[in-house]
């Protein structure tokens, strides 16, 4: 072969392999950038094109920082530079996982790595950049679906372990209730107890009998079976919830009050679970008005068409921004003792009853502002009143 031919047969080859490159470099599902040793972009392919929102003309000869967030692009000169005086490689033949910048200032994840050529021009590094996105997304909804499978297997040992001790304190608890009532027979016989030491143990019978209701009502909801409806007087649910709520305080608990609008119409709900609620709720509040001089706890309740609204309130110093979105959550609760499953089975019982429990807007005074809603009973008083109201508010329009 002449040496024409060979140059001939070389070019021809060259211009292959070229073409190879081009193919492989547009065609690349991963993006692809070369630089020089000062930064400037050599190339940039199609994908990368796609990723950042640039065009290769937009890049071409200017400084790869363009693709980088602030904080990376101005540290970028100085580690090439490191690499160039030291030769000590924290990226190149390693890979990482950094932050890209699109074109319209977004910033998201990329997993890089970085080779290097020499060539005549000098040294050139080739980065290859995948989108990294798709993989956090799906990262994050396993780590989601992880998280939702420990709280179902923690919520199911909770349901077991609540039907256990609802049966293991049933029968000490029975016999509680019997001594009691024996004393108090007794008593009334033979007049051998003071009037008030009678009155004391009728208040220990009852509540013995309460917490007796209250078991089976958890039990019934773990069970997950419908609430035991009974039709309530809403201004008797308050005042029994005000004088529970005092207990233990240690203190009268005199700034806990009542506000009951008048001509409400009775509530169909299971009293011993709706009084738990209403409980809890105005103990978390004296709780939170422990600090506060002029402490104010306020159970108002109002109309408002077929629910009814148990506002209650406090003037504490609120609910912490960073807890409220897990308010509900079982398990999350920020109380030292306790855990943490007061609000989450509270509107767990409200969603049961046609309603719901949520936090309000933090009130202009201060404080914090929780609101239970619950279907009214629907009766024939009531409908009618429904009626006339909605036959005003029409009338109203026109």
């Amino acid at each position: 072969m002449s040496r024409e031919g060979s140059i001939d047969h070389d070019e021809g080859t060259a211009a292959e392999s070229e073409a190879r490159l081009a193919s492989v470099f547009d065609t690349a599902v991963d993006g692809i950038v070369v630089i020089n040793d000062r930064g400037q972009v050599l190339a940039f392919n199609k994908a990368c094109e796609k990723l950042f929102g640039y065009e290769a003309i937009d890049l071409l000869g200017r400084n790869v920082s363009r693709i980088m967030p602030a904080d990376y692009a101005r540290e970028h000169d100085s580690y090439v530079q490191n690499y160039l005086d030291t030769g000590e490689k924290k990226i190149i033949g390693i890979g990482r996982e950094v932050q890209g910048r699109h074109k319209d200032g977004t910033v998201f994840p990329i997993e890089l790595s970085v080779g290097e050529a020499a060539t005549p021009a000098g040294r050139q590094f080739i980065g290859i950049l995948r989108d990294l996105r798709q993989r956090k997304q799906i990262e994050e909804r396993l780590s989601k679906a992880q998280a939702q499978l420990l709280h179902m297997t923690r919520m199911s040992a909770m349901d077991e372990m609540g039907a256990a001790i609802a049966h293991e304190l049933n029968q000490p608890l029975t016999a509680v209730l019997l001594y009691l009532q024996s004393v108090s027979r007794k008593a009334k016989t033979d007049g051998s107890v003071e009037p008030n030491i009678l009155g004391v143990i009728e208040k220990a019978v009852r509540e013995a009998e309460r917490a007796g209701e209250i078991i089976q009502r958890m039990r019934q909801l773990v069970e997950k079976k419908a609430p035991a409806r009974e039709t309530i007087n809403v201004a008797d649910l308050v005042r029994n919830c005000l004088e529970m709520a005092e207990l233990g305080s240690g203190e009268g608990a005199s700034f806990l009050k009542g506000d009951v609008a008048d001509n409400l119409p009775s509530l169909a709900a299971d009293p011993v679970q709706i009084r738990q609620v209403l409980i809890n709720l105005l103990r978390n509040a004296r709780e939170a008005v422990a600090d506060v001089e002029n402490k104010k706890v306020t159970l108002s309740v109002r109309r408002d068409r077929n629910v009814l609204e148990f506002r209650v309130t406090d003037n504490g110093p609120g609910v912490p921004d960073d807890v409220t979105d897990s308010l509900f959550k079982a398990f999350s609760g920020k109380k030292q003792k306790g855990v943490g499953l007061g609000l989450a089975i509270s509107r767990s019982i409200a969603q049961n009853h046609g309603g719901d429990l949520k936090l309000e807007p933090r009130p202009e005074e201060g404080g914090a502002s929780f609101l239970l809603t619950l279907p009214v009973e629907l009766t024939k008083e009531y409908e009618a009143w429904t009626d006339r109201s909605a036959a005003e508010e029409d009338t109203g329009e026109e």
